[in-house]
């Protein structure tokens, strides 16, 4: 089974402006969904890192969370475990003069920019500045049963997901595979980022456009292709509604069986139809 992690909200004091811009947010989207290409505007005023984005993330299908939750690209080391990807940073003048430090790569053919982690508070954490020094290891946060055994704060292993293609929980189908919690860009001091990974052996057919997944769009397909690796990928685990704890397989509720779940305003995304969205991220706080 599944258990929610302890990190709700964010602990800045400046939650109740967020707040007030992720409820504006919600109310905008709803407008300007439309096609395949998502827009989605918050809120806030442009900055340090602030601004559109476009991002891919794994799609929102049912209740209030104006939009998906952002991949983490990802690689394996050679020594087995998984890690983040984080672009070399930057400096570049903007049109008025001022200079920034951005971190952004091609991915697939997909411009990956650091700032699809502004949201929700994550942009106030030391490890997301473009230039921090930072752990780049996913490291092990648990939140299910099968990840008892694993050691709390230990390097995430490919192998840590024996049996990952008939693994189940009994909730929805067995054998999309297996999931755990983790955290990421890790400072020397301050809190990590935490994500969730998902090793599943639909990553083939998704990147080839096999089966249900020949409506993924090519271009994602082959973010997908670069972004992953040996059946893993990862996402940040930070509902775009409130900034509460979701979770994949973690509840019996209509439709979110086999997707990820937000128990807390009944939230759905599904991993396994991840699409490019864009939205208005919120500017550091540095």
């Amino acid at each position: 089974m599944w258990s929610p992690v302890s990190d709700k909200y964010p602990s800045e004091s400046g939650r109740r402006r967020f707040v007030k811009g992720i409820v504006g947010s919600a109310a905008l989207s709803s407008v300007a969904a439309g096609g395949s290409l998502v827009l989605d505007t918050a809120t806030s005023s442009t900055g340090a890192g602030g601004g559109t984005v476009e991002y891919v993330g794994i799609r929102n299908t049912d209740g209030p969370a104006p939009r998906g939750l952002p991949i983490v690209p990802l690689r394996v080391t050679d020594s087995g475990h998984l890690e983040g990807r984080w672009p070399d940073p930057e400096t570049i003048t903007k049109r008025d003069g001022t200079e920034v430090t951005v971190a952004r790569e091609d991915v697939g053919g997909i411009t990956y920019d650091t700032r699809w982690f502004q949201y929700c508070g994550v942009q106030s954490l030391p490890g997301i500045a473009p230039d921090a020094e930072a752990d780049n290891s996913f490291r092990v946060k648990g939140g299910y049963d099968w990840a008892s055994s694993l050691e709390q704060g230990a390097k995430v292993a490919v192998e840590d997901f024996e049996g990952y293609e008939q693994w189940g929980n009994g909730i929805g189908q067995d054998g999309l595979g297996m999931p755990l919690n983790a955290t990421w860009r890790t400072p020397e001091e301050g809190r990590a980022l935490s994500v969730e990974i998902l090793r599943t052996p639909e990553l083939p057919r998704m990147i080839a456009g096999e089966g249900p997944y020949g409506n993924l769009s090519a271009d994602v397909r082959s973010f997908l292709d670069a972004a992953t690796a040996q059946d893993c990928m990862a996402w940040v685990d930070k509902c775009t509604h409130f900034c509460c704890v979701p979770g994949f397989k973690s509840s019996e509720y209509p439709g979110a069986e086999d997707a990820v779940y937000c128990q807390c305003h009944q939230s759905v995304y599904d991993p396994f139809t991840p699409m490019k969205q864009s939205f208005v991220a919120l500017p550091r706080t540095d």
